[in-house]
């Protein structure tokens, strides 16, 4: 199991936590470190129960040593907050790791967020200095993206708002999201026996008699859900295609990379095959633009539409992350997550960004450099 200088590691998370607090303007916060399984699971997916440690106690119910810091303290200011706040905090976070990966299961986690702001593209890129000032003195490299791109693209397709829903549910998976796109450009192809059963949910009773003269029923699933179920199947079978154009432009935007500065102009030609495209390359001008007035150098630094695809889920617009040169693991991560927040408020939004370090990563680095 890999190890680190626990001393170390908690000085430098003091250290990053002052900086927070003194530039950032952050408020410091404590969250449970047991959390509601159900509430992450809602937002993570099943996917992170293979990663966490999950308990059960007789009166909360079913709970999880928090995998991060960013969902408990979005879901305390969705809560508790007032309509605008920075927090800054810092601690353990737990995951399981498989046997064959070197990778800590128990690290400490020290962060930022800022909830409420008025300009996004101005947050975003004082959020993003705020952490380049923190890590500039280790020759960290740096990269950024955006799935709100992608996102963008799937609702500006002409496809209906359930092949729609589909795709957004697969953004971060994207094996699946792939495969949905070829199927989706394809004609649809039914066996004669479940045209006869999407014949048969016009009233829904034909239906009912053939599933009651079928035999005894088998699995939890009600009759009515079987029969929205075969319902959806009939609608999706007289789907138009998605457009070759349509499927090559989703193409492009995943392979977008370069200077986030290019990246305008390259949505707006993107624009000619999904024209929501259009209003994405606004928003990104505006970031560039607030990149430059905070001195990033955003014909510098670099972006892929894709980067965090697999490791934010619920980051939904700007993301930005920084690792040491030529490794894998990262050392600071964050970005935008609106929509986690309509979730947490039970469809009251906030806007929101922010983002985490590893300190012991840091303080690893910093003993490199002492020593050299």
């Amino acid at each position: 199991m890999p190890t680190f200088d626990r001393a170390a590691a908690a000085t430098e998370a003091d250290r990053i936590l002052r900086y927070f607090l003194s530039e950032g303007g952050g408020r410091r916060i404590e969250v449970d470190t047991l959390q509601p399984a159900d509430q992450l699971l809602d937002l993570y997916g099943e996917d992170i129960r293979s990663r966490a440690y999950v308990t059960r106690d007789p009166v909360r119910g079913e709970l999880m040593l928090r995998p991060d810091f960013t969902v408990p303290v979005a879901s305390y200011h969705m809560q508790h907050g007032p309509p605008s706040a920075r927090y800054c905090y810092g601690g353990p976070v737990f995951r399981r790791q498989p046997a064959a990966v070197a990778r800590a299961n128990e690290f400490i986690q020290v962060g930022y967020e800022s909830f409420g702001d008025e300009d996004p593209a101005a947050t975003d890129a004082g959020i993003f200095r705020l952490f380049q000032d923190l890590l500039s003195p280790f020759g960290l490299q740096a990269a950024t993206g955006d799935p709100g791109l992608l996102m963008t693209a799937v609702r500006g397709l002409s496809l209906s708002s359930g092949r729609k829903s589909a795709l957004l549910r697969h953004v971060w998976r994207p094996k699946r999201f792939a495969q949905l796109i070829r199927r989706f450009g394809e004609e649809v192809s039914l066996s004669a026996a479940r045209r006869r059963l999407i014949r048969a949910t016009g009233s829904g009773d034909e239906l009912r008699r053939m599933i009651g003269e079928a035999g005894a029923e088998f699995g939890a699933r009600p009759v009515e859900d079987v029969i929205e179920r075969i319902r959806m199947i009939g609608d999706d079978s007289v789907e138009r295609p998605l457009s070759g154009q349509e499927q090559r432009c989703i193409g492009e935007i995943l392979d977008l990379a370069g200077p986030i500065a290019a990246m305008p102009a390259r949505l707006k030609q993107l624009a000619a095959a999904i024209p929501a495209l259009g209003e994405a390359a606004e928003r990104m001008q505006a970031r560039v633009d607030a990149l430059n007035d905070r001195g990033c150098a955003p014909d510098r630094l670099a972006f892929e539409a894709s980067y965090g695809r697999t490791t934010m889920e619920y980051y939904d617009g700007f993301v930005f992350g920084y690792r040491v040169p030529g490794g894998l693991e990262q050392v600071a991560s964050g970005g935008r997550y609106d929509l986690l927040n309509e979730v947490l408020g039970s469809g009251r939004s906030c806007p929101a960004a922010g983002g985490v370090v590893r300190p012991e990563v840091l303080a690893t680095s910093r003993t490199r450099q002492q020593c050299g």
